[in-house]
């Protein structure tokens, strides 16, 4: 999937001097930035997303003596 992106100034420079020092491209380094922040982003987004359902009721929660009874691991 060809996707693009617009760098400011400063950061395009950054990414341009790195890849030249290492003998990569710029499209290496991007993918491994995006792979690798992308699970600190959805973690960010999406427990943001479910507090709001849990706030507004649209979630249910449960309490650990629930759980631990639901799983039998009280015997």
């Amino acid at each position: 999937m060809v996707t693009s992106i617009r760098l400011d100034e400063k950061t395009e420079l950054r990414l341009e001097h790195l890849a030249t020092r290492t003998g990569r491209t710029k499209a290496y380094y991007l993918r491994e930035l995006i792979t690798s922040g992308l699970d600190d982003l959805e973690e960010a987004y999406l427990a943001a997303a479910t507090l709001e359902r849990v706030r507004s009721k649209r979630e249910k929660v449960y309490t650990s003596a629930q759980v631990r009874t639901e799983l039998g691991l009280d015997d």
